[in-house]
């Protein structure tokens, strides 16, 4: 994939975002992925199936992720579940929004839209 193949996918909605986040560290099913969304946004982002799944799918359809053959334990997992990984595309998209909005926050912070400086906590 060339960096126009990337660029044309910006910029991601935050929804495809935070899916590609929840996939970053690993495999998960879409339960999984709802959660750790709810989990890392302290609430304020909890998808509802529908769009969770439909925005999967758009993400399927463009590369930026793929639907996983392992089971973490098959033997007490549900083999309805569908897992998904992200593809190394996908990655590629996903550091590219990083730079996108670290370049927006730099505009933010060069206007002196936020006083002082912002603390980023790790969670």
């Amino acid at each position: 994939m060339t960096e126009q193949d990337v660029a044309a996918l910006l910029p991601l909605t935050p929804l495809s975002f935070q899916i590609l986040l929840a996939l970053a560290d690993g495999e998960r099913h879409g339960y999984g992925i709802m959660k750790e969304i709810d989990r890392r946004t302290k609430g304020r982002m909890t998808p509802a199936t529908g769009p969770l799944y439909l925005a999967a799918q758009r993400l399927m359809d463009n590369g930026l992720i793929a639907e996983s053959e392992k089971r973490p334990e098959p033997e007490l997992d549900d083999q309805r579940r569908k897992y998904y990984k992200l593809t190394e595309f996908g990655r590629q998209v996903a550091a590219a929004e990083v730079e996108r909005m670290a370049h927006l926050l730099d505009v933010a912070f060069e206007k002196r839209l936020v006083e002082g400086q912002v603390e980023i906590k790790p969670q």
